[in-house]
């Protein structure tokens, strides 16, 4: 096994037990909680692990993220293969972060003297997913793919869904890797008292002040940092980062940044452009950016990439260049693209 598959499956084993049942289960998003709540009710004819028995237990991931942080269980039911669990296992995040996810959701036989064995698996994409159906659904379970040739189909006689081919979910189908929180403040020239001393320019003040509920790249946590550049200056000269916060996936930055130079017309042709990084000691890789500008694709007449912000980043870009002088809030998802 993969070391991602090791860490999904760190449990127990698979493929000793032949696949058979059906599991019944209802997922709601409550916005009020920003909660993700998978309503756990029951199992059909489950395989017998042992002895004509099992004891079955609920284990569930947000895929792609295979850590403990990740994992929920519920209790283990003995000697049923009809198990009823009626338990409700949740997940704290905003409910535009479950795009890209995937819930897995894997039935276990608990051996307290051995390894426990796996009984099946359903995989629901939750970005597909019509979150006005609260209703509980069965779902025939799966084998892990390559492991045992296709099941017939379960025998239970309630309606059920079947499960679509199960495909590794790759580290970078996350549509985001958290949020970020900062404001920005557009000052034309002139605009605060005497400034003979200063450029007859304007500024853009920038202040980073957060980035919350961030997803690592493995398992722990990030030591993250933000940079910035104001495009189409991508040089060294425009390029100004945050300090380093250490082992922590709610990271406070509190850091202010200031490009001069501006007037209004030219922000309607640039990007601010914020990426999030984890450091390492020789390296660092992203996580996850933002691109506020206002989308049009093109800058000074000429076609460029990174004029690509969503309607979200360009609604806060737009509401800059029409409130100078003013703080405008933000909190904005890392996107991965």
């Amino acid at each position: 096994l993969s070391g991602s598959l090791m860490s999904l499956y760190s449990e127990g084993e698979l493929g000793r037990v032949p696949v058979r049942g059906c599991v019944q289960f209802s997922l709601r998003y409550d916005p009020a909680k920003k909660e993700l709540q998978v309503h756990v009710l029951r199992c059909r004819e489950l395989a017998e692990a042992k002895k004509q028995r099992s004891d079955p237990y609920i284990k569930t991931y947000l895929l792609p993220d295979k850590s403990n942080r990740s994992k929920r269980k519920t209790a283990v039911r003995k000697r049923s293969l009809d198990p009823v669990f009626n338990e409700t296992l949740k997940y704290k995040l905003e409910k535009r972060d479950l795009q890209g996810r995937t819930l897995n959701l894997s039935v276990w036989h608990h051996d307290s003297l051995g390894r426990n064995l796996f009984l099946g698996e359903v995989e629901v994409a939750l970005g597909a997913w019509d979150w006005a159906n609260t209703r509980p659904e069965w779902f025939s379970l799966q084998p892990r793919v390559s492991f045992l040739p296709p099941q017939p189909p379960c025998s239970c006689t309630a309606p059920v869904t079947p499960c679509p081919p199960q495909m590794p979910i790759p580290s970078d189908g996350l549509a985001s890797r958290g949020n970020l929180n900062l404001a920005l403040k557009f000052i034309p020239a002139g605009s605060e008292g005497e400034r003979d001393l200063m450029p007859p320019t304007g500024e853009l003040h920038i202040w980073v002040k957060d980035a919350q509920s961030l997803m690592p790249l493995q398992s722990g946590t990030v030591d993250a940092f933000v940079q910035c550049y104001v495009l189409p200056d991508d040089s060294k000269a425009s390029r100004q980062k945050t300090r380093v916060v250490k082992r922590s996936l709610n990271p406070l930055f509190n850091h202010t940044m200031v490009y001069d130079g501006f007037q209004a017309k030219d922000l309607a042709e640039a990007c601010a452009e914020f990426t999030l990084w984890h450091h390492e000691a020789f390296s660092k890789r992203q996580l996850g950016g933002i691109r506020l500008s206002l989308g049009t694709g093109s800058s000074y007449g000429l076609p460029v990439g990174w004029m690509d912000s969503t309607a979200e980043e360009q609604g806060v870009w737009k509401q800059l260049l029409q409130q100078p002088g003013h703080w405008v809030e933000a909190l904005l998802p890392l996107r991965t693209n």
